[in-house]
């Protein structure tokens, strides 16, 4: 099993083509949301993922500054398959894109819209609520912030 951080450029075509698969899996069908999964952001974003005999276990995106409207950098579309949940993916998978957001991008601010079951979660790591909870696609979200410290690793 492997992690990778690759530009949409680095990806394979079969890659993108298990990374779009599963975020549809994932934010389309399991949740039953029906929305515009690409979004044309994935261009100019990283690609953090798990995978293991072409099969991605685990993923999130992580957004520069400046693709989105925030002004600030941010993480999203993260996601652990179904079949691999309880296994501390998604925790090592946040250190990972948050590592990597303090160490190669030197980026001292993220921000996430973030489900708000998964509040605690995001907590966990430092982020902070900077609105109140909204429905976005019927899902409550809420939108949160973490000021990275750049003495700390995670």
């Amino acid at each position: 099993m492997s992690w990778h951080v690759k530009k949409f450029d680095e990806l394979s075509n079969s890659t993108l083509y298990e990374i779009m698969k599963e975020r549809v899996s994932v934010f389309v069908v399991e949740q039953q949301c029906a929305y515009p999964e690409i979004d044309g952001k994935d261009y100019l974003c990283y690609h953090l993922f798990k995978e293991e005999n072409r099969e991605i276990m685990a993923y999130l995106r992580i957004i520069p500054v400046g693709v989105s409207s925030n002004g600030a950098a941010s993480i999203g579309r993260v996601l652990v398959k179904q079949e691999h949940r309880g296994q501390q993916f998604a925790q090592t998978l946040l250190e990972k894109g948050l590592k990597f957001l303090r160490e190669e991008l030197k980026e001292k601010k993220v921000q996430i819209q973030g489900q708000e079951y998964l509040k605690e979660f995001y907590s966990s790591f430092g982020f902070k609520p900077i609105s109140e909870v909204y429905l976005e696609d019927n899902i409550p979200h809420i939108d949160m912030e973490l000021i990275i410290d750049l003495k700390i690793t995670f």
